[in-house]
């Protein structure tokens, strides 16, 4: 594991709602990232902790190369990749992210 890999991996664990995303959780730099959000503070998420890949490249390519998924946002629920925002918001709707959320840890 790289270094870059292993600074995502630790961000990964650092708390149990980690959304890397364009721009920050108040000023969101894309649309799906403003809907990740969105979704999150729905399920009653007030404060998740947020990476702005914008601000550093090596993140902005190692989340993708981490998790093996080709965009952002990515969400990681207790260390868990979760999906981007199609995936959350299919989530929210079906009720499976307030559960996992909701959960308690292991």
């Amino acid at each position: 594991m790289n270094d870059t890999q292993q600074r995502i991996d630790e961000i990964v664990k650092s708390s149990d709602v980690v959304l890397f995303m364009k721009g920050t959780a108040q000023f969101p730099m894309c649309g799906f990232s403003g809907r990740a959000i969105q979704i999150l503070k729905a399920c009653g998420v007030a404060k998740p902790s947020t990476v702005n890949v914008l601000e550093d490249d090596a993140i902005r390519q190692g989340i993708k190369d981490y998790s093996q998924w080709p965009t952002v946002p990515q969400l990681y629920i207790k260390g868990e990749f979760v999906g981007g925002s199609d995936i959350m918001m299919e989530m929210y709707e079906n009720g499976e992210l307030q559960q996992i959320l909701n959960a308690p840890s292991a």
